[in-house]
């Protein structure tokens, strides 16, 4: 008889045969969803807001802050 890991396997294998055609837009929206959690992730540790950081430029081998100054 069947065991768990075998019917999850057969139940994969029927629900990729039967959604092929919206495969690649759930797997989009997976990645979609993984950048959000990431970047509200990054947002809530570093506590600005929700505002996303400019990460610093490299130059040289030296890191150069943005310049804020009007």
């Amino acid at each position: 008889m069947f065991g768990i890991g075998e019917l999850t396997l057969l139940l994969l294998v029927i629900v990729a045969v039967l959604a092929v055609k919206r495969l690649p837009d759930l797997v989009r929206s997976a990645g979609k969803a993984a950048r959000i959690l990431k970047s509200e992730k990054q947002a809530l540790k570093h506590g600005d807001g929700g505002a996303p950081q400019p990460s610093p430029r490299v130059i040289r081998g030296e890191t150069a802050e943005r310049d804020t100054a009007p």
